[in-house]
């Protein structure tokens, strides 16, 4: 999985103690971040690259404290074809990619050879800077994979026209790296064995691929699912987990060498079900082992209930990566930080209140607590978690009743302890040495006339069931909470059966689970069900409704919402609200929305009432997540402040 600290000489230090800590929790093999083998085969200019010796220093840091912890690592080679930000790109064929502005040229065939010579070298370099062997990639649309799919190779040369002549470019090029790298040598394949494009191989392609990179030399062959292009999620949150072994299992017995199973693999009953199955023969985890470095090892000791499970958001690791920053997780603010933010041993131990059990006062408090602090948690609900236990209720976002179990079992591992139902007083505070503000955030009300009417309810009343909503629905705000309002009021009572069922998943989503159809999709993906209810999302800003969403995943939460019928406007000036609904003007036109409900959805304001006390009697408490500053339900930054405050007093 790429950090963005490959892409730097500076970070390596950092990145060997990334991967360390996650050898010494067990993980059995580890690959890195995409390596180019060429400078045409960039990401982006300068980035993570293995192309001379100068380098080798580097990668040993790497090598040497994975080896010192007893792990084996292997060097990921990642050459970006036509996906490439920079104006070298080369591809099978001079088709631009959607999502880079750069046209590729194609590749003669003096230049395919210098390509895979290439790979060759980077495949000798890894051995001298002591990686345990290489990944081949061949999935995901980068340039192997636009040689072996018709989606971009329309060459009619010896690497094209025919199924064989598209793959052999992966045939020459593992067979090469082998004989380069010796016998005792991992030499992985990443086979793409679901395209997701309608113009894709078809599975009798696939199978044929496989073989042969087995017959080149491949050790092992990894399941690489979908094209970054492809309109198909396979990763987000709303995937069900291990959404698709059963493209693994299907390629099983077809080939001799170990089949690997990928994507929205989390927990440990998860990966033992595939294996127990007979889909596959390994299991890959990328995410999983940024929120927890310690999965294998809670595993191995029978303590499940410890793992901090990856909810699949990808707020702070791809939406990091995709915008050049370093990969980071919202519930393991430590992933990439290992040596910047570190919870050691505090040197005397205080008294803490924490105020607030939402997101950031959790991790403030567990974290000081992990330290050797006493500390006291407050919260006025019955229930810890603060907005998770909203977040948690929409469709496609059950993970997070995962991240809630993590912080009830280390609340108690650490000792804090814990006051529900309990409005904490100013007075009652003066008595601690240090004083925690994560006291959130309340709706923000505007100013539109009538907002006092009773079909007006907030997005707080909605997702904890305190009203029942009508059959049409307003929404003002089109934020991220608004999305989340609209899919939770688009389903009716129970969560869609496509969030946690394979089958129903690829249904909704148009993927042909029998493999008939070529690259694995039907023309016409299966119409979902309507929505229960006529909705209406609505926003002030003439900008497009859900334009500042997480960017790998906010296409598909616009497109979700499109096909289930969900009408979206934006420019939109509100009049008034009464009794025949809400009154607005779009375009220079008036229109009446005739809605039993108007959800609030319109951001929030910080909840610093309790701040304010005891600054007014001379104590200046800290102050974390939305209680410093109102944000749409922004976890990320809520965990990773509380855990930074937790760190350092």
């Amino acid at each position: 999985m790429h950090t963005g600290l490959e892409d730097r000489a500076r970070d390596y230090p950092r990145l060997a103690r990334y991967f360390a800590e996650r050898a010494e929790g067990g993980v059995g093999l580890m690959v890195t971040g995409g390596m180019a083998p060429t400078r045409r085969g960039w990401l982006a200019p300068f980035a993570s690259s293995m192309l001379s010796p100068r380098q080798l220093p580097r990668h040993r840091l790497v090598t040497d404290a994975v080896h010192n912890a007893d792990g084996r690592i292997c060097m990921q080679i990642l050459h970006a074809g036509r996906y490439g930000y920079h104006p070298l790109v080369v591809s099978s064929s001079a088709i631009k990619s959607p999502i880079s502005p750069f046209k590729p040229r194609a590749l003669n065939a003096r230049g395919v050879e210098r390509e895979i010579r290439g790979f060759v070298r980077a495949t000798r370099l890894a051995r001298e800077a002591g990686y345990d062997g290489v990944e081949i990639m061949g999935s995901e649309g980068y340039l192997i994979n636009q040689f072996t799919a018709p989606h971009v190779n329309d060459r009619d040369d010896e690497w094209g026209g025919t199924t064989a002549k598209r793959y052999r470019i992966a045939e020459e090029i593992v067979a090469r790296c082998r004989e380069a790298a010796g016998r005792d040598f991992i030499l992985i394949y990443r086979l793409s064995m679901l395209d997701l494009l309608p113009d894709g191989n078809r599975w009798d392609e696939i199978v044929e691929q496989a073989r042969a990179v087995e017959r080149a030399g491949a050790s092992i062959i990894n399941t690489g699912i979908g094209w970054h292009e492809a309109r198909i999620p396979t990763i987000a949150t709303m995937v069900p987990r291990a959404a698709f072994s059963w493209v693994t299992r299907k390629l099983m017995g077809q080939v001799g060498v170990p089949l690997v199973a990928t994507n929205r693999i989390n927990t440990p009953e998860v990966a033992e079900k595939i294996l127990a199955d007979g889909d596959a023969d390994m299991v890959s985890m990328a995410r999983p082992l940024l929120a927890d470095p310690e999965f294998v090892a809670k595993a191995a000791a029978g303590t499940p209930q410890r793992i901090n499970t990856c909810i699949a958001c990808n707020q702070a690791c791809l939406d990091h990566t995709f915008k050049g920053r370093t990969a980071s997780c919202l519930v393991n603010p430590r992933a990439c930080a290992e040596t910047r933010l570190n919870y050691e041993q505090a040197a005397t131990s205080r008294r803490i209140a924490v105020v607030g059990a939402g997101p950031a006062g959790l991790a403030c408090a567990t974290v000081a607590a992990g330290r050797g602090h006493d500390v006291t948690l407050f919260d006025q609900a019955p229930d810890i978690g603060g907005q998770f236990n909203m977040a948690k209720r929409i469709p496609g976002k059950e993970e997070f009743y995962e991240t809630l179990r993590y912080f009830a079992n280390l609340l108690d591992e650490s000792g804090v302890s814990v006051r529900l139902n309990t409005r904490a007083r100013a007075e009652d505070l003066l008595r601690f040495d240090e004083c925690v503000m994560a006291t959130g955030v309340t709706p923000r009300i505007p100013a539109i006339e009538g907002i006092n009417h009773p079909s007006v309810v907030s997005y707080t009343d909605v997702l904890q069931g305190r009203v029942p909503v009508g059959a049409s629905v307003a929404i003002i705000g089109a934020g991220g909470i608004g999305f989340d309002v609209a899919e939770f009021l688009s389903h009716d009572r129970e969560h869609p059966a496509s969030s946690t069922s394979p089958e129903a998943f690829a249904a909704d989503w148009g993927i042909d689970m029998n493999l008939e159809a070529q690259g694995g999709v039907r023309s016409i993906p299966q119409q979902p069900a309507p929505p229960a209810r006529e909705i209406y999302l609505l926003q002030r800003k003439d900008s497009k409704p859900g334009k500042d969403l997480g960017k790998t995943t906010g296409w598909i939460h616009r497109l979700n919402l499109k096909r289930r019928g969900i009408e979206s406007l934006n420019g939109v000036e509100y009049r008034r609200i009464d009794d025949r609904g809400l009154h607005i003007r779009v375009d220079q036109e008036d229109r009446l929305l005739e809605v039993d409900h108007v959800v609030i959805c319109a951001g929030q304001l910080s909840s610093r009432s309790l701040a304010d006390e005891l600054t007014e009697q001379g104590r200046e408490p800290h102050l974390i997540g939305g209680a410093r500053l109102a944000g749409e339900l922004d976890a990320k930054r809520a965990i990773r402040e509380g855990s930074e405050l937790g760190a350092s007093l």
